[in-house]
């Protein structure tokens, strides 16, 4: 007979570590409550730079140009998939801990820690992508693009084998 734990009939927990599985789990509503309200922030700061746009599309006044437009357009979609993020991170760690039987699409559901590292890695690679895609769209025409392209490709691409090592 050896003396290694059976994994399967894992020995009775004391009640003094039940406790303090009880305190660490509820204390992750702070961060639950806190990506909630900063998500729900960010969509109402995105709400308001979609009025301004409006306003300087359509508002009497100064009229922007084609390419200004363009780039606030963008950056509104940046908030709004950054919104998504915070958001789905709000659910995921809410799942995680509390409740995992919410209706929820399918994919938003979170079963463990890495679905909700993958959930937030592939939307980090879309707003990598989308503030890459806002810097050219006013770029200047000087090299340093060429920097920040790097950096960005290196970024999803460290990210992306990421995923892959943890799906695998």
């Amino acid at each position: 007979m050896t003396d290694t734990p059976d994994i399967d009939n894992p020995p009775a927990s004391s009640p003094a570590l039940r406790v303090v599985g009880g305190v660490v789990r509820w204390l992750m509503i702070i961060p639950v409550i806190a990506t909630f309200f900063a998500a729900t922030a960010l969509m109402i700061y995105g709400a308001v730079e979609t009025y301004n746009l409006g306003i300087d599309l359509f508002g009497p006044g100064q009229r922007i140009r084609h390419d200004q437009a363009l780039l606030h357009a963008i950056e509104i979609v940046d908030l709004f998939l950054l919104a998504t993020v915070v958001q789905v991170v709000s659910l995921g760690l809410y799942q995680l801990y509390f409740n995992q039987d919410i209706p929820l699409p399918k994919w938003i559901k979170i079963e463990t820690l890495d679905d909700l590292k993958s959930k937030l890695v592939g939307v980090v690679i879309t707003v990598l992508a989308v503030f890459f895609l806002g810097e050219a769209m006013v770029w200047s025409g000087s090299p340093d693009i060429i920097y920040l392209g790097a950096g960005v490709a290196i970024m999803i691409a460290a990210l992306t084998y990421f995923l892959r090592t943890i799906h695998n």
